[in-house]
Order: structure tokens, then C-alpha cells, then sequence
């Protein structure tokens, strides 16, 4: 008879885990690199797609460092405060990092990192659970290979004469709305790429100033807006 795979032993110390040991890496990761750079930015993104994200990185591959992942453990390498802030007037950038957001650190000039970040855009296939930015109608007619798929995403089709039909309108999304797995997968097979992938700046940091690249973050900062310029 056969061993059960289920029985097999697990050697508890091969297991990783995110535990302490991860969390003061990317603390002292953070912490050397502020160090070693001149500058520091916080970005956000949408609709992430790593692929494209590690092309985009290879542009400071030779003068910066990115940072993604927990933002409370970026928080805690810059300083939440005045008071224990790594570097002067730095625990303002910790404000800024809550929800999709990341750390740049970089010696690369302002102006060449503000165009690289502002010239960068593409195109993707959208995931489950995006919202829909453009509505769409009646499809376009697919082989009749491609019939049986069509019928189990829902679609109200038929073969006539070896040609695919659609027997009345169909709506695949409406803008505005999430899409389900079976409207991303029909997005998908039209080869219409709804999601763009982005980043934005959001402020930079350097010993000698602070700014914001938008003005209604200034909320954030209303106990000193005296040191803080906005672009």
C-alpha cells in the first residue's frame, strides 16, 4: 500500500517566516541607505506589476535603492516623529507612507528622477477585483474553437455555419464598477489592456529641504508648513 504523503515529516527549522529578523533587515536596509544617498522620495503606484516594476528599477540600478513592503516597518527605520527621527526634518516622509506607497533613495539629480517617474506609463491586462475605466458593448465575433469557452464565461453565443454569434448584447463591464474573474478573463481574450500601470511622486526629502509634488498632501503637515515647499 502505498504511503500516505500526509504522513511525511516537516522539518520545522527549513520553514521561514517574516518574523523579527526580516522586519530589522529592511530597517537597517533603509537605515544604511539614507545614509549612503542624498535623497529620498515616497512614490505611489496602481495597478503593480512587478515585472514591469523591476524594469522600471533597472533605471537606478547603479545609483538608488527601492523599498517596498510593510509601511510601519519603513516608518519605524525613518522616525513617526521629530523625536526619533533618523535624519533631520526625515520623519516627515514617514507621513506619507500609508497605503500603496514606496521608498526611493537615490543620489540621482531631482530633475532626472522627476522625468523618469512622470514619463513612465503602461498598459496591462486588468485583474479581479479592478475597476472598470471604459464601458464595453457587443463583442467582437471569436473562432468557433473558442464557442465553448465563451458559453461558460456566460456569454449569450452560438455557432452559425462555423462562425460565432452573439445572440444578443453583452455587456463585459461598466465603468466605474469592479470587474468579476469572468469579465477580466473576457477583457483578456479581446487583448484589451484597461489597467495602467503608475507611479507617482509624492514628496522628496534631502538634508537641506523638504517638498511635496501635490498641494492638497499639505494637510498633513499643518504644524509646519513653514518648512515644506510644494512643486
Amino acid at each position: 500500500m502505498p504511503k500516505s504523503k500526509r504522513d511525511r515529516p516537516v522539518t520545522l527549522s527549513k520553514t521561514k517566516k517574516k518574523g523579527r529578523e526580516h522586519k530589522e533587515c529592511i530597517v537597517n536596509g533603509i537605515r544604511e541607505a539614507v545614509e549612503k544617498y542624498s535623497s529620498v522620495y515616497v512614490f505611489s503606484f496602481e495597478n503593480m506589476r512587478n515585472i514591469k516594476f523591476k524594469e522600471f528599477r533597472q533605471q537606478f540600478r547603479h545609483n538608488g535603492k527601492f523599498f517596498l513592503g510593510s509601511n510601519k516597518v519603513m516608518q519605524v527605520a525613518l522616525g513617526r516623529s521629530a523625536e526619533d527621527e533618523l535624519r533631520s526634518g526625515i520623519y516627515k516622509v514617514s507621513k506619507l507612507l500609508r497605503g500603496d506607497t514606496g521608498l526611493l533613495v537615490t543620489d540621482m539629480p531631482k530633475e532626472e528622477v522627476e522625468s523618469l517617474f512622470n514619463a513612465y506609463e503602461d498598459s496591462d491586462f486588468s485583474r479581479t477585483g479592478s475597476i472598470a475605466v471604459e464601458t464595453e458593448g457587443p463583442l467582437e465575433q471569436f473562432t468557433h474553437e473558442m464557442e465553448p469557452l465563451l458559453r461558460k464565461l456566460e456569454m449569450p453565443v452560438r455557432l452559425n455555419k462555423g462562425t460565432v454569434e452573439l445572440v444578443a448584447d453583452f455587456v463585459v463591464c461598466e465603468e466605474g464598477k469592479q470587474l468579476s474573474p469572468k469579465s477580466a478573463h473576457i477583457l483578456r481574450l479581446l487583448r484589451m489592456k484597461m489597467a495602467t500601470f503608475k507611479l507617482n511622486l509624492l514628496c522628496r526629502w534631502s538634508p537641506s529641504d523638504f517638498e511635496l509634488y501635490r498641494e492638497d498632501l499639505s494637510e498633513l503637515y499643518r504644524e509646519d508648513l513653514s518648512d515644506v515647499e510644494t512643486s
